[in-house]
């Protein structure tokens, strides 16, 4: 492992995920656990020996484990608890993002709906505070995710099949806005940006800010 010789606490941290991919790993791994291939589909570009250094790497660090599913002997990378705890700082270089985010799109860049399912809760906690768990499921590109809002705060995931007190179709550039307060759900509404299915006050609450 690559070591700046500094005993600073953000120097150790660098040294551990400040490789290229090191934190987009990372951020996979907090949709859900995943297997190689998996990985390797959520991340265009990697090269699979360089993916498996990088697995190698962040185990190594302590970051990830490797692990076996239900299946039997097919293993699935997830992140220990102390590797789960990057999820604040990453949710703040999210949020730190939203600038470049409003640029749109670069020519030939890649888009998967987990990528925007997890930016979700960064935009969210910095400006929503709940009275009361609410559970909002997200149709993003075919793909379904579970927006899940209670007084600590909101996290994403994939749908665990709990009763939803609302349904959200929208393109990934609506659901943006509306998570950054840039558009409010009447706005979206008045513009069929988006279909809601159940309780719509919940969508209101929640995106409307």
């Amino acid at each position: 492992m690559r070591s700046y010789g500094q005993y600073c606490g953000l120097a150790r941290a660098v040294e551990v995920v400040g490789d290229r991919w090191n934190l987009l790993i990372v951020r996979e791994l907090l949709l859900a656990p995943a297997r190689y291939r998996d990985l390797l589909e959520g991340l265009p570009g990697i090269a699979t020996n360089l993916l498996a250094d990088r697995l190698r790497d962040l185990e190594a660090s302590g970051v990830i484990e490797r692990r076996l599913t239900g299946e039997g002997s097919v293993v699935e990378y997830a992140l220990t608890p102390w590797g789960a705890e990057l999820r604040e700082p990453i949710e703040g270089l999210i949020r730190w993002s939203t600038p470049l985010m409003s640029r749109g799109p670069a020519e030939g860049d890649a888009f998967r709906p987990g990528w925007l399912a997890l930016a979700l809760p960064a935009l969210l906690n910095a400006r929503v505070e709940l009275r009361r768990a609410v559970t909002i499921g997200l149709e993003i590109e075919a793909e379904f995710f579970q927006l899940r809002g209670t007084r600590s705060g909101f996290e994403v995931g994939r749908h665990d099949g709990r009763e939803l007190d609302a349904g959200i179709r929208a393109d990934p550039g609506c659901l943006l806005g509306l998570a950054a307060g840039a558009l409010t759900p009447d706005e979206a509404r008045a513009l069929q940006l988006i279909e809601i299915d159940g309780d719509e006050s919940v969508v209101d609450t929640v995106f409307g800010g």
